[in-house]
């Protein structure tokens, strides 16, 4: 499972977009200095993580590490004006390739010859960090200089974000000094127990960019079985569903519904599912919340059976996952937040 985390590129972290072009210039806070100093400079340092997260280009060997396993990938990024690039490669268990451009996703496993080609959000990307302004993340996270650290051998300015209650785990960034490149991360607990640590242990930022090696790459698919995923923008409530009485600070971010094709239109199903709806697979609504920092995945799907045999709690590091039936529906809900947090957003989920 540790795999499916590093194969989600280096999206192990959550996203927050600040307006740096707002923001004064950094102030070094020094121990003991003014708070509103101090603030400022750390909210300096959480714009730079995500403006350099989009616009640098660099290349380095990325490891997470979580409950006691450890994973690593190789990843290159690429900024060409507006355009996106990156190449993610799994150096460790099953091999896996992911390609992107833009909002356009190829993820590749060369061991079983199968594509999986989607268009999809940059959400909870690492190195990014912020997707909303900070009056999203101030009301639920102190945000403070920690003052100097240094990793991969990159001098860095470390930040704390401490969560206001318990509904959210904290966290300590790095970002690299010169660039604001988010070096590594830690998410930790209410006891402030490390669960899960994302970093580099070697990069190279201000690498020269090669967006043809990752457009080339996207087009040899020959020889593999491409599933193309389809996603509808939905409504939740025109889906017969409603989630009330979130944990605070948490909003609705987006709700699709998916269908997996293959190439030529077919269909691929579990054989539970072809016995049980024989004229159509059942889609999957995804339901995606945030409270600007950390992200909650709420999935319902018809229950079958032959495919949902058992409820489950399930944890590794900071990503938690609860397993439940609904009546006829079965029911997942997942994130890097408390299961606490995971059980309000299963209670809050009701049939309309």
């Amino acid at each position: 499972m540790l795999q499916n985390i590093v194969a989600r590129g280096w999206r192990a972290m959550p996203a927050v977009v600040l307006m740096a072009a707002l923001l004064p210039s950094a102030t070094r806070a020094q121990a003991g200095g003014d708070p509103l100093v101090e603030a400022r400079d750390a909210r300096y340092w959480l714009a730079r993580i995500h403006e350099a997260a989009g616009k640098r280009n660099f290349q380095g060997t990325f490891v997470v590490t979580a409950a006691g396993s450890v994973a690593s990938s190789r990843i290159v990024h690429f900024c060409d004006g507006r355009n996106q690039f990156e190449r993610i490669e799994s150096l460790d268990g099953q091999h896996r390739q992911v390609y992107r451009h833009n909002d356009l996703v190829h993820s590749l496993w060369p061991h079983s010859r199968v594509a999986v080609v989607e268009t999809r959000q940059a959400m909870g990307q690492f190195p990014l960090l912020l997707s909303a302004g900070a009056d999203r993340i101030v009301p639920f996270y102190d945000v403070k200089s920690l003052g100097d650290g240094r990793v991969a051998g990159h001098e860095a300015n470390v930040l704390l974000l401490q969560p206001k209650d318990g509904y959210r785990f904290g966290y300590r960034l790095w970002a690299e000094r010169s660039s604001g490149l988010l070096l590594r991360s830690e998410v930790f607990d209410e006891r402030d127990v490390v669960l899960e640590t994302s970093a580099f242990s070697e990069v190279s930022i201000g690498v020269k960019p090669r967006p043809e090696s990752v457009l080339q790459a996207m087009k040899r698919l020959d020889g593999y079985r491409v599933e193309r995923p389809t996603l509808q923008q939905v409504d939740i409530g025109r889906e017969g569903w409603l989630l009330n009485a979130l944990p605070p600070g948490f909003r609705h971010v987006s709700s699709v519904k998916r269908l997996m094709t293959v190439a030529g239109g077919e269909q691929p199903r579990p054989a539970a599912a072809q016995e049980e709806f024989p004229l159509a697979p059942p889609s999957v609504l995804q339901v995606i919340y945030s409270d600007g920092l950390t992200y909650v995945s709420v999935f319902i799907e018809p229950y079958m059976p032959r495919l949902h045999r058992r409820e489950m709690l399930m944890s590794l590091g900071a990503t938690q996952t609860l397993v439940k039936r609904r009546g006829e529906w079965w029911i997942t809900v997942i994130g890097d937040v408390p299961v606490v947090t995971l059980r309000a957003f299963a209670a809050a989920l009701e049939p309309r």
